[in-house]
């Protein structure tokens, strides 16, 4: 009978695979370098296949170590499930969080993943709104916990992330280039409208409101179309876009926070436990490199920390 996979290699394995490096797996699963690559050896000779190979500093995954990855993913959620199932220290209940849809697409599948995985036995309820109506919300006891973006100093929230704001147009049009530019733009109390207006002013740079809408979508949907410019944060960039700097002729936005608000309605245990989830996932948050419209055929390399979009860059899917 051939001797059953082991869970702490293949938890290390797909760690490498999520960082693509060995360094920061090995901080990750509290290991030296040493111990992660003599895991690793043991692994690829228990599977008698080579599972990763370099590319430049970062460990990419071969065609084999992809088929393992998805293996080894279900192995680790088996096992996760099966302790949990058992521990009659889990927490359960039912959590409401809420967050703009800006930030929904980009980070809530890392979140659920991770908390549901690890609190099977907690329902989570999920609202995407605007920051202020999310403000409302906890305030009045409608929620639990709220991604936020905190710009108001009289809002009252643990920033957890930063993310630069950035002009944003079709990479296949040339709306940008028109003399009375078209925005799509949220509501007027949003504050990344406030901001872009404000960047438009100062360069004495004519414009018009031609969408107007809460839904990041919907704004994504009118900068793809090739019909109007917007302002996104770098978290929320979609394939097909371009971002637009000074070179072009647009004004430096300014950064924001991303924080979490807490609501008042549940025990701290739950709502604690997934505000760390939340810090954890975005701390963790990884995209593909972008890549220049030269280098748009070439193969994606493995995943690496957020960086700053450069301009006339192309973003790949995550």
């Amino acid at each position: 009978m051939n001797a059953p996979l082991d869970l702490d290699q293949l938890q290390t394995f797909t760690a490498i695979a999520d960082l693509g490096s060995f360094t920061r797996a090995a901080d990750k699963v509290n290991k030296t370098q040493s111990a992660v690559s003599m895991q690793m050896r043991r692994l690829e000779e228990r599977v008698s296949k080579a599972l990763f190979e370099r590319d430049g500093r970062t460990n990419r995954l071969t065609e084999d170590g992809e088929r393992l990855l998805a293996y080894a993913r279900r192995m680790l959620q088996l096992n996760n499930e099966t302790i949990a199932a058992f521990d009659d220290t889990q927490l359960q209940g039912h959590i409401r969080i809420g967050t703009p849809d800006d930030y929904a697409d980009r980070f809530l599948p890392e979140i659920m993943a991770r908390f549901s995985r690890s609190n099977p036995r907690v329902e989570l309820s999920v609202v995407c709104e605007p920051t202020v109506n999310l403000d409302e919300m906890i305030r009045k006891g409608q929620l639990d916990l709220a991604l936020v973006t905190q710009c108001d100093e009289h809002r009252r929230s643990e920033v957890v992330r930063s993310e630069q704001l950035l002009w944003v147009t079709s990479a296949h049009h040339n709306v940008h280039e028109e003399l009375v530019l078209p925005l799509a733009v949220g509501r007027p109390t949003c504050i990344w409208r406030a901001a872009a207006i404000e960047a438009l002013n100062s360069k004495h740079h004519d414009y018009r409101i031609l969408f107007t809408s809460w839904s990041a979508t919907v704004l994504a949907a009118a900068v793809l179309a090739g019909l109007a410019v917007s302002i996104l944060p770098e978290c929320a960039l979609r394939p097909g876009m371009r971002v637009l700097t000074e070179a072009d002729g647009f004004g430096r936005l300014p950064e924001f926070g991303i924080g979490i608000m807490r609501g008042h309605t549940k025990p701290s245990a739950i709502v604690d436990a997934l505000a760390q989830h939340i810090v954890e996932s975005l701390d963790n948050l990884s995209m593909p490199t972008p890549v220049t419209i030269s280098q748009a055929s070439a193969p994606i390399l493995a995943n690496q920390r957020l960086r700053q979009v450069r301009a006339t860059e192309l973003v790949p899917g995550w």
